[in-house]
């Protein structure tokens, strides 16, 4: 019995080595996130693209110095190569023909963001109008996402363009056409944002797959949600823990997003690797526990601010945000279930071997090593 053991803790200490090596620098919010914005004029239709510098050094390179970022030289080496790309990339078409880029007003570094500014041809009135975003398309190891605002006269629209739902479609009726201003004003600047309304039907749908991917990325959250189901519970305390996880972080989630509530990321980040580390000592330090639901629901609060930082850098429309959120916080919700739905069965069949302590013990091991590595990266 104890060479047995003794082989099964060897076995789970080279597997957590090799499981370092590769987890060790992830992060659960590694979204290449790009805001950008199109306005349409009568005369013209404005386009305003902002990427993360990280990301231009991933597909352009540029970082001469080794030091992770790209000054305003080192990017003006590479811009000409990332333009490149991102006018292959990124397609305006009206009524299916792809828009010409007409001009190329800036394109330049901006507090650590390469800011396009640029211009498509005007659309006139019944126009079909769709814009597609394949930036990072084939690159399976990327969560990018376009999170866009959409301009037309009185109305503001917004879309997040992430996985395969990467294209945003407009029809341009005659009542929105003879709302758009001549192109001398930003109509956000001349109509105030309450007058905005959602043109955009599947708007929803890209909230809800951006929801979807957050926490699929998110390998804190997923990492906390395995720490709670892995100790041995009854179906009554699963209930309860994941009903109280689910109730907190859409309380902060919401609150955050609408501005109620505004906590640094530099807090709401330790803390969540904090939560991990807590969660998965418990776990080592208590073969049965009880009253979990109670530490789920202090920590799920801490959780839903972090689940909330890629929404709070949109300026969504009141119009939209009820919807928006809700979609948003429903594909988290449905990532969740269904995670849950596989593992507890899996964990039903464990408890039934004598050595699922030992199994417990060697994962919440890795939970606490991981939590404690990605704490110390975060302070």
């Amino acid at each position: 019995m104890a060479v047995w053991r003794g082989r099964f803790f060897l076995s789970i200490f080279m597997a957590l080595l090799v499981l370092l090596s590769f987890e060790h620098r992830a992060d659960a919010h590694g979204y290449s996130a790009t805001f950008s914005t199109l306005e349409f004029y009568k005369s013209k239709t404005e386009f305003i693209y902002a990427l993360d510098d990280l990301s231009v050094i991933e597909l352009v390179g540029g970082d001469t110095n080794d030091d992770g970022t790209l000054d305003s030289e080192e990017f003006a080496a590479v811009s000409q190569k990332m333009l490149a790309i991102l006018q292959s990339s990124v397609v305006l078409k009206i009524n299916g023909e792809s828009a010409e880029w007409t001009q190329i007003e800036s394109f330049s570094m901006h507090r650590k963001k390469a800011v396009l500014q640029a211009s498509f041809p005007a659309v006139t009135a019944t126009q079909s109008i769709q814009l597609t975003d394949k930036l990072y398309m084939n690159d399976t190891k990327s969560n990018y996402v376009n999170l866009l605002s959409i301009y037309y006269g009185a109305q503001k629209s917004t879309a997040a363009l992430a996985g395969s739902n990467r294209t945003w479609s407009l029809q341009m009726t005659e009542n929105d056409f003879s709302g758009l201003q001549s192109g001398d004003e930003s109509p956000q600047q001349q109509q105030p944002e309450e007058a905005a309304s959602s043109r955009v039907t599947d708007g929803w749908l890209s909230f809800f797959v951006l929801g979807m991917n957050h926490i699929l990325s998110g390998y804190d959250h997923l990492l906390f949600l395995f720490s709670l189901l892995i100790a041995r519970q009854t179906f009554k305390q699963y209930s309860g823990t994941i009903t109280a996880f689910t109730i907190a972080h859409s309380i902060t989630l919401a609150l955050t997003v609408t501005g109620v509530i505004d906590i640094s990321s530099r807090i709401v980040e330790p803390l969540i690797a904090l939560s991990i580390c807590y969660v998965a000592l418990d776990n080592l330090i208590r073969k049965k526990v009880s009253y979990r639901w109670v530490l789920t629901f202090f920590f799920g609060l801490i959780h839903g601010m972090g689940f909330a930082d890629i929404l709070k850098e949109m300026n969504i429309p009141k119009s939209e945000l009820a919807v928006n959120l809700i979609s948003f916080n429903v594909g988290i919700e449905t990532v969740q279930v269904t995670i849950v739905a596989m593992v507890l069965p899996a964990l039903a069949l464990l408890y039934r071997w004598k050595h699922s302590r030992h199994v417990v013990v060697a994962c919440s091991a890795v939970a606490l090593i991981l939590g404690g590595l990605w704490l110390v990266e975060r302070i």
